[in-house]
């Protein structure tokens, strides 16, 4: 390959990854930008000043509670995203989070069945996890007499 040819694909591999850097860096930014908490798990946050005010944009999804004026715990309640927004005492704001809660799939095994997925937890025997959407859309879809 002559000396121009090299250059030529060394300069469209540059502008590659001087595209992707301006494409993909925000939505890394992004994720490392969410707080990961586990479903049915605590995440103690604590604070360098006090905080007046705790919201949670979707309490089915997680809940804030204040554990003294410096410390708050934060619990997943269920799968899907929300944000936390901690205020201080004159309304200005100490944090706003976006935050993803998820299960822990260190020790967990999916079992597909056609159309049907079972997460079971194995720490330390194999136990179906938790699913509230399923026993949601179960509810639901029943009806009295």
């Amino acid at each position: 390959m002559s000396s121009s040819g090299i250059r030529l694909v060394l300069a469209s591999v540059l502008a590659a990854a001087a595209a992707c850097t301006t494409v993909c860096a925000p939505a890394f930014a992004q994720q490392q930008q969410m707080l990961r908490v586990y479903m049915d798990q605590a995440r103690v946050l604590k604070l360098d000043r006090p905080v007046s005010k705790v919201i949670v944009g979707n309490a089915k999804v997680a809940d804030a509670t204040v554990a003294d004026a410096k410390t708050i715990v934060l619990t997943g309640r269920s799968f899907g995203s929300t944000n936390l927004v901690l205020l201080d005492a004159d309304g200005n704001a100490i944090l706003d989070q976006s935050i993803l809660v998820s299960i822990d799939e260190a020790n967990t095994v999916r079992v597909f069945r056609q159309t049907e997925r079972t997460v079971l937890s194995c720490t330390p025997n194999c136990e179906q996890h938790s699913d509230t959407t399923a026993a949601a859309g179960a509810s639901a879809g029943a009806t009295g007499p």
